[in-house]
């Protein structure tokens, strides 16, 4: 479990990236962590994994403080940066040095893995094209079995084909005692995956809702130019007409359209917050 407690960050002073910054996940699902380019999502991310320290506030990871970065901390989670170096050394050899610092690493999981995304393991992990290095961290992070992964932008440099692969993957691997949290900003990636969304906007976190809640208290539909219904929260305008979302009062449960989701979010529009929040 992820828990985030009245954190505070700044990279310059008076200039706050996050400002008492609360969160808190649940074991057994998929998170996914959305907001626009430079809301903070990777510095986030490097907070909760100890790899930045923050002005004020405290992460932790199964209670244990992150910026302690102590074995016990670490081995509870693999994070795949969106951003690595890899060493000239063959898969073999890395999973020799890095394999013991996670004590639920199984071998087997690793190579199941890595022929599911085609990971080319005779060759160096330095030789690798980009997508090819990526797809390696994720076999080798998964095959940890940490009780927490997290992912920045995972599909970020795999192919169609791989995608889908990894869709798969992902939802095979996730476990009652397991939570994923996936960065992204191409939502279309995950959104079949995904079974909770949280928004960061403004260096708070606005949204950090379940699927099937959304499902309940939500609908998302079209709506006709004119319709002045009181149960319309949030619309976009589009060529069949404007694509809303709406209060679910009548028990119609429709998939949610993630995109209108996350806009009517960052909106200055609350009305769906306030909705689905009471």
């Amino acid at each position: 479990m992820i828990e985030i407690n009245k954190l505070s960050f700044s990279y310059k002073k008076n200039n706050k990236l996050f400002d008492n910054l609360n969160l808190k996940t649940k074991q057994g699902h998929i998170y996914g962590l959305l907001g626009k380019n430079g809301a903070g999502k990777t510095t986030l991310l490097k907070q909760i994994c100890g790899l930045l320290f923050p002005n004020e506030g405290i992460c932790s990871i199964d209670s244990l403080i992150s910026k302690t970065r102590n074995p016990e901390f670490l081995k509870k989670f693999y994070f795949v940066p969106e951003e690595f170096n890899t060493p000239a050394i063959s898969i073999e050899k890395y999973i020799n040095i890095y394999a013991p610092f996670y004590p639920n690493f199984k071998k087997s999981d690793f190579e199941t893995y890595a022929e599911q995304l085609k990971v080319p393991t005779n060759d160096k992990l330095n030789k690798m094209s980009y997508g090819q290095k990526k797809k390696f961290l994720l076999s080798f992070g998964l095959a940890c079995n940490t009780d927490v992964i997290i992912m920045d932008e995972p599909t970020n440099g795999l192919d169609i084909p791989s995608k889908g692969t990894f869709r798969k993957i992902i939802t095979s691997a996730i476990s009652e005692d397991k939570t994923f949290l996936i960065s992204t900003h191409q939502i279309k990636d995950i959104d079949t995956i995904i079974d909770g969304v949280i928004i960061l906007d403004e260096g708070v976190i606005r949204f950090n809702n379940f699927i099937d809640e959304i499902s309940e208290k939500l609908k998302f539909t079209i709506t006709k130019n004119g319709d002045i219904s009181g149960n319309i929260l949030y619309s976009e305008q589009s060529i069949a007409g404007n694509k809303s979302i709406v209060k679910n009062t009548d028990n119609d449960f429709t998939k949610p359209d993630m995109e209108l989701l996350f806009n009517s979010i960052i909106s200055e529009n609350s009305k769906v917050v306030n909705y689905i929040n009471n």
